[in-house]
């Protein structure tokens, strides 16, 4: 058997096999042969060198030779965003600050100047005014070629809710396409509602009134056979389209599509996407990659030779710009526009320019805090902690005895909003009512009219109201549930102090919601949230009705203990 090795200290050399080979000074190796004990008599009173070696020498099968290792501190890694996401360009937050004459903005038309001032608009707001110039440059030579003859680079937003995306993107498309000669569809605008297509819809057919634009929507307020001859006409055979610029809801848009409904949009030059942070996250049902597919559907025949055949994007050479194609161009709006580059990627953005509110004028972009979000101008938020008992109490109290109405309240389900209705209609004293998928659209769209004329006090909604939709007169957003995300928040709190005017947000919160919600809205970028305490002693009037309310209440929807329900 033979000797373990010893170094100088007389100490065993552990961690080697027997069959280690061991690398001595002068280089050669001890394979353990005859001479071993001579070999250790040499060298017992020097060091033995071990050395790793490679190339030379090679474990054995089956063995790994372990050693060299150092522990080192882990580098963090930095969070790095794209250059355009880092660096926008920046939106003034303040509203009535810095309105901008129309007459400030040379690239506007004659007739769309006209027909502002027609409809009392005589300043742009900053938003507006940063990119209608930028959508306009991109096809000052005309629909073919952007700037420069490249293609143009798409364009993304991100303003406070209220702030006049919508007009952002409705004055230069109409301005680019009211000159056109041929009626194709050109534009398209997704919207994640029904509610906000229909209002869309609306500001695109009153700009677009004494040209020859015609805009159609497919949103699932008519019936599908009735879109569809809103669409286009058959003529001696031929196709004719009706429409220019379509507003249309993502499902029924895709309907059109899959069903070859008439609806073209091989020469669509601008993808309008609004809401566009739920846009993405709706991407599971595949309506981006089915337009896509339609914009660059391959035509045949002289079609296909003509100058408006279309390729899809790839990358930009000498070759891919001649002859030169109807370039499609993604406009993206929000009020919470992610920052997740992967979740960006899925739009397939070319070269895309960020104009945002969120970053200061004073500060450097890039060092600017990740995940703020735009809060309105003129809001004063407060929250209110409660018990769940005292919840609907509290919506009382706000109304009849601080006045605060109208208020737009919100629930997180729609059956909350609907027990919550059904309790403040048999208290009486207010005019309340519900908004949630409950009601046709036909109900929905009268019951936002009549809340707009003052004759509901409170009206009670699930989330279907707080995205995008203009609610005139809104004074106060009460969270009657407090939301679970910040961009529902965000939302919820921006269908008042819309436009530069002031409004106020109170949340609802149990004890143990407390802490994590706090935290979520300051991380989000809150100017500041207040405590808002109200009294005991303040609800006492109320009480004694409001539990016989609450006992009636129980009888209508046949439940043991109405309480559980709030």
């Amino acid at each position: 058997m033979r000797k373990k090795k010893k170094d100088q200290s007389g100490s065993s050399v552990k961690g080697l096999s027997d069959s280690t080979p061991v690398t001595g000074r002068d280089g050669q190796e001890d394979t353990g042969g005859g001479g071993g004990e001579e070999e250790e008599e040499k060298t017992g009173t020097e060091n033995v060198t071990l050395k790793q070696t490679t190339g030379k020498t090679s474990a054995p099968a089956g063995y790994t030779v372990l050693g060299g290792f150092e522990n080192k501190p882990v580098q963090k890694v930095h969070r790095v965003l794209p250059q355009w996401l880092a660096q926008p360009d920046v939106i003034h937050r303040d509203i009535k600050s810095n309105l901008v004459p129309i007459s400030d903005i040379p690239e506007l038309s004659a007739l769309l100047v006209k027909k502002l001032q027609n409809n009392g608009i005589q300043h742009l707001f900053p938003v507006q005014a940063e990119v209608i110039p930028a959508i306009l440059e991109s096809a000052q030579q005309g629909l073919l070629i952007g700037r420069g003859g490249y293609k143009p680079r798409d364009i993304c937003v991100s303003a406070p809710t209220g702030s006049g995306k919508t007009l952002a993107f409705v004055i230069p498309v109409i301005q680019v396409l009211m000159e056109r000669v041929v009626c194709e569809v050109r534009a398209l605008a997704v919207l994640p509602t029904k509610e906000l297509a229909q209002q869309v819809c609306k500001v695109f057919a009153s700009h677009a009134e004494g040209t020859a634009l015609r805009v159609v929507m497919l949103a699932g307020q008519r019936s599908f056979a009735a879109e569809q001859a809103s669409l286009s006409e058959h003529r001696g055979g031929i196709r004719r389209s009706l429409a220019d610029i379509v507003v249309a809801t993502p499902g029924r848009l895709v309907d059109h599509i899959n069903k070859n409904s008439g609806l073209s949009l091989e020469h669509l030059r601008f993808l309008i996407i609004d809401e566009a942070d739920r846009m993405i996250d709706s991407m599971h049902q595949s309506w981006l990659s089915q337009v896509v597919k339609a914009v660059y559907r391959s035509g045949s025949g002289a079609e296909a030779l003509s100058i408006f055949r279309r390729t899809e994007p790839a990358c930009v050479t000498a070759a891919s710009l001649s002859p030169p194609q109807m370039p499609l161009q993604k406009l993206l709006f929000s009020a919470t526009l992610t920052q997740n580059p992967e979740k960006l990627q899925q739009l397939g953005l070319h070269q895309p320019r960020l104009f945002s509110s969120i970053h200061s004028h004073s500060t450097a972009a890039p060092t600017q805090k990740q995940g703020c979000f735009n809060f309105p101008q003129g809001l004063t938020e407060y929250y209110v902690p409660c018990t769940l008992s005292k919840k609907p109490l509290l919506i009382l109290h706000f109304i009849l005895r601080m006045k605060l109405s109208p208020i737009l309240c919100f629930t997180n389900s729609r059956e909350t909003a609907h027990r919550l209705y059904l309790l403040v209609q048999l208290f009486g004293e207010i005019q309340a009512a519900e908004f949630s998928s409950r009601l046709s659209p036909s109900e929905r769209k009268k019951t936002l009219k009549e809340f707009e004329q003052g004759k509901i006090q409170l009206l009670i909604s699930t989330d279907a109201a707080s995205r995008g939709i203009d609610i005139d007169g809104v004074k106060c957003v009460v969270n009657y549930d407090a939301p679970q995300y910040i961009r529902t928040y965000i939302h919820r709190i921006g269908r008042t102090a819309r436009a530069g005017k002031t409004g106020l947000a109170f949340t609802f919160l149990l004890g143990v919601q407390e802490k994590n919600f706090l935290q979520m809205v300051v991380e989000a970028g809150s100017p500041g949230i207040q405590k808002q305490i109200v009294k005991p002693e303040n609800l006492k009037g109320m009480e004694a009705r409001y539990e016989q309310t609450l006992q009636e209440l129980a009888n209508v929807i046949k439940v043991p203990s109405s309480n559980t329900f709030f």
